[in-house]
């Protein structure tokens, strides 16, 4: 692991996947884009996915992603490790596979070193590269505030996709990696501690989840990033016109989280989330505010959203029908 004096947490306003533009205010800008529709566009912009996919022949789709945000941890190496599988997983969440990646940099020279920006480079090399997804060139900008990502191809079997607005009433939900990383990403900018879980859980790819997702016969998906579990289940939810049920206790969680949201480490991208899918949501008995909190939190690089079971990851509830005109209701139990 890479030590430096300059803690690149202190240089971004947010952190990881906190920092998007929260969900709300992201769709009333992109409102009046949507609706591009042609025979070879399997995926577009209407349903709010992880990707575009456009046919190509019969038997093979393209998947085109972007995923770039502000220092998650103050490791460059790590930070460029997380980035990289963030950016990756978008591919996996359509049940894809990366075939070529292209870096993009905001980096403030003068400011911070250009050695420093190396080391986030190989970091995200090294993560690709165990994807088996070549890293060839990219994108840098002067940038005042540190960024870096990818923007990342990949392809499909037209038949074998994952998609948001797929998922049928009735069937499990499954979660393939503990949810809590944004709390504990918010601590560590705040107090410098290093939480080894927390990077383990936002390095490891989505890959296998995937695949294992596709082999049990799951068509609908996503992955569990900046929106939070209760951000992208209502997505998938509404595009499906289903409605979902959680299970509280269901959810698995990265140690350390449960503290660090009792002593109040919740990033305002959290705080906004719940505030805009909280019209949506009913907490039954025994369900407050930090049950909601934690199920709204910011993840960074987070695990697949499986509409099926999947062997191996636990179920954490199921879909429903939902009643005419409701858009994807969903009750914590």
């Amino acid at each position: 692991m890479t030590t430096t004096s300059r803690r690149l947490t202190e240089y971004a306003h947010g952190g990881g996947c906190a920092c998007k533009i929260p969900p709300g205010e992201l769709e009333d800008a992109v409102r009046g884009l949507v609706g591009q529709a042609g025979p070879d566009i399997l995926v577009g912009l209407d349903a709010g996915d992880d990707g575009a996919v456009v046919r190509v022949r019969d038997d093979l789709a393209v998947i085109s992603t972007a995923d770039f945000f502000t220092p998650v941890v103050d490791d460059a190496y790590d930070w460029g490790r997380i980035a990289a599988a963030n950016a990756l997983s978008d591919v996996y969440a359509m049940g894809g596979h990366p075939v070529v990646a292209i870096n993009l940099v905001g980096w403030p020279r003068g400011v911070l070193p250009m050695e420093l920006l190396g080391e986030v480079l190989r970091g995200g090399l090294d993560v690709a590269a165990e994807a088996c997804c070549p890293v060839i060139g990219g994108h840098t900008v002067d940038d005042p505030e540190p960024k870096y990502g990818m923007a990342v191809t990949g392809t499909v079997h037209p038949d074998r996709l994952l998609r948001n607005d797929a998922a049928e009433p009735g069937l499990p939900l499954t979660l393939t990696k503990p949810i809590g990383v944004g709390l504990l990403n918010n601590r560590h900018k705040s107090t410098g501690e290093v939480f080894p879980e927390a990077i383990e859980v936002m390095t490891r790819l989505n890959r296998d989840a995937s695949e294992a997702a596709l082999s049990a016969g799951a068509r609908s998906g996503t992955d569990v990033t900046g929106f939070g579990l209760l951000g992208h289940l209502y997505k998938l939810a509404r595009a499906s016109g289903v409605g979902a049920v959680i299970d509280r206790t269901a959810v698995p969680t990265v140690t350390g989280a449960m503290e660090a949201l009792a002593e109040g480490f919740v990033s305002g991208g959290t705080r906004r989330n719940l505030d805009w899918v909280g019209p949506h949501v009913s907490a039954g008995p025994g369900i407050g505010e930090d049950d909601l909190l934690l199920l709204a939190d910011a993840q960074t690089s987070g695990g697949l959203l499986v509409v099926g079971e999947v062997p191996g990851y636990p179920v954490i509830g199921h879909t429903v029908a939902a009643s005419p005109g409701e858009a994807g209701p969903i009750e914590v139990r």
